[in-house]
């Protein structure tokens, strides 16, 4: 028996990339999980065949997190498929994306986290616990200086931290736990795909200063990880070239 036998998980974000590798670590250790997307269902639908070709259980929702409707959507399929919640694992991200307004980052970054957090306690048992996934970039956005193109997104990144932060005696006094995992950038997926388009070199550069960039799969792994370790409520496990954000703040 798997880790997470019986018990039920949200992935945001959960149709590709680190996401769908999550929700597939998750799957394996017993976890029945609900895929979402807000576009690509036929990936959302892959990464469910995955997971039931592997023996697991897996449902897709599309779902728009930064809308109040998205987030009930994703519990309502958990307790309806699954019975219950017992796992949130805040992996959506953007800001980066061309057309989608000039507060999309702050709404989906900050705004959709805290509304999903929201939505998902009220029926999440003591003992759950709710992993928020960010970035370097962003953690140590307020001491370490990023890329002027990423900015506004690491800013938004590290609000949602802060916000979600701010449910830590709420959660505590329902019995549920909050882990944070911050990674360095990851070889492979779209923001990191977007930033070097926006800032040619920036991924190399990046890689060179930490001396290896994780993958996606490695970088999943560490994430799903976190959904039983034995840590703290708040913890920060920093996964990859923290070194180097630490020793640029001293």
């Amino acid at each position: 028996m798997g880790a997470l036998e019986g018990k039920s998980a949200i992935v945001t974000g959960s149709s590709r990339g680190i996401g769908a590798d999550v929700a597939k670590n998750l799957a394996a250790e017993g976890a029945s999980v609900v895929i979402n997307y807000r576009q690509k269902a036929p990936r959302a639908n892959k990464v469910v065949t995955q997971i039931e070709a592997a023996g697991g259980r897996a449902v897709a929702v599309g779902a728009d997190l930064t809308v109040p409707e998205g987030a009930q959507a994703l519990v309502d399929a958990a307790t309806e498929n699954f019975g219950g919640l017992d796992l949130l694992v805040l992996n959506a991200s953007g800001g980066m994306e061309a057309g989608l307004g000039e507060d999309y980052a702050m709404r989906l970054n900050r705004d959709a986290q805290v509304n999903m957090l929201k939505a998902a306690v009220d029926v999440m048992p003591s003992g759950s616990r709710v992993v928020f996934v960010t970035s370097h970039q962003a953690h140590f956005i307020d001491t370490v200086p990023t890329m002027p193109e990423y900015e506004p997104v690491a800013r938004s990144k590290r609000a949602g931290e802060d916000a979600l932060r701010a449910e830590l005696p709420a959660l505590a006094e329902k019995g549920i736990s909050l882990v944070v995992v911050s990674g360095d950038m990851i070889e492979g997926t779209v923001t990191a795909t977007l930033l070097d388009r926006a800032a040619p070199g920036a991924i190399e550069a990046r890689r060179e200063a930490a001396g290896k960039l994780y993958s996606v799969e490695e970088f999943a792994v560490e994430i799903a990880r976190m959904a039983t370790a034995d840590v703290p409520s708040g913890h920060t496990e920093l996964v990859g070239g923290a070194d180097w954000f630490q020793n640029a703040q001293a």
